[in-house]
Parts: structure tokens; sequence; C-alpha cells
């Protein structure tokens, strides 16, 4: 857990996926279009990949963990929540709030 929280909180967004997950590119392809250069980590590309997998798990409490996103080193959610903040206009304040987005 101890990695994945330290991998998180190096950027203002952090998205931990896997490359074959489609929920996960939409979340990806979201913040893409949104402007934000997000930290993307592909559990299923990364030695460690199945070790964060598992520490996701606990810390988000769902299997499968991804796509987890965190702003400005929380955890914020999954596809449902992010979409959710996106469309209550929720999203884009959270992101200048992180230093994720100037605009």
């Amino acid at each position: 857990m101890d990695k994945v929280m330290k991998l998180a909180s190096q950027k203002a967004v952090v998205i931990f996926s896997l490359s074959s997950c489609c929920m996960c590119h939409t979340v990806k392809s979201l913040f893409h279009d949104l402007g934000v250069d997000a930290a993307v980590y592909e559990l299923d590309e990364d030695p460690r990949g199945r070790e964060m997998e598992k520490a996701l798990a606990k810390l988000v409490g769902r299997n499968p963990p991804v796509p987890a996103v965190f702003i400005g080193g929380k955890p914020v959610g999954s596809t449902d929540r992010i979409m959710s903040l996106h469309l209550g206009g929720k999203l884009v304040p959270l992101l200048r709030d992180a230093g994720a987005l100037w605009v």
C-alpha cells in the first residue's frame, strides 16, 4: 500500500489502470480531453502490478480496483464517481484546486 500511496502523491492526477480495461480507457480519455497530464500506471505492464492491484483493492474496497483515480494524492474513485463529478460540474474545480488545470 505504501508504494501505491507514494505513486498516487507524485502528480496532481494519478490513474491506476489495466491496458485492456475499457472503463480505464474511458477515464484516461476524459482526463486527456480536459487537458490533464495524468500519471498513468498500467498494472498489467508493471512488474509489481499484482502487488499494487491487491493494495488498491484493499484501499478502494472493490475488485477489480481499476480504474482507480487519485486527485491531489487522495483517492477519488472509479469511472462512476469520476463521470458523476464531471457531469455535475465538480470535476474541473477539483482538478484546478489540485493544480492539474490552469484554466
